[in-house]
């Protein structure tokens, strides 16, 4: 084989494994009843972020502003279970009124679109107990429950929401509860 075949083929395999790593972009759930899915939500697992180094102890607060908007209070405890509140408060705007389940979030001047990013709810408990959160090009994700811990069953079903959604499980880090005390 020459120089230029092996070549060719190897660009032929790493373009083939390329695409089947990423099976498409994620797809979010049908239906988000907004209403009930306001409240605290606990970050049990996610892809992790530089704005969220050193967090522990993770949880998001969802209370409606408006029909299509959401206020965010995001917490953790910076360093240790027992290291210093951090909070950070934002806004969401739903862009698919049909759904709910695609929103974008701001933090730094949530009123101006080009500050946001997007909150693709791609998966969701019947009785609202976790939460998938991703965006389109699968970079992010949170795995979200109501409580601080999520039963292993559900944490599983969680994990291949993600995996169905192009998201390796290679990539989620557990988030730590153990041992918080929550404001």
């Amino acid at each position: 084989m020459s120089l230029f075949q092996s070549f060719l083929t190897t660009l032929v395999v790493v373009a083939a494994s390329s695409v089947s790593a990423f099976a498409g972009k994620p797809t979010p759930v049908a239906q988000v009843d907004l209403n009930r899915y306001l409240g605290t939500w606990y970050e049990i697992a996610s892809i992790p972020q530089s704005f969220q180094k050193g967090c522990h102890c993770t949880r998001a607060v969802y209370s409606l502003l408006k029909e299509d908007q959401v206020r965010v209070i995001n917490t953790c405890n910076k360093g240790a279970v027992d290291g210093k509140l951090k909070r950070a408060r934002g806004r969401g705007y739903v862009v698919n009124r049909q759904s709910n389940a695609e929103l974008e979030v701001g933090f730094f001047l949530p009123f101006i679109p080009a500050f946001r990013g997007d909150y693709w709810i791609i998966g969701l408990d019947e009785d609202y107990r976790y939460a998938v959160v991703s965006n389109p090009e699968a970079t992010t994700l949170w795995i979200l429950s109501r409580t601080p811990v999520l039963a292993p069953e559900l944490l599983e079903r969680a994990y291949e929401i993600a995996e169905q959604n192009g998201i390796s499980r290679d990539r989620i880090v557990p988030q730590v509860q153990a041992g918080c005390t929550y404001p």
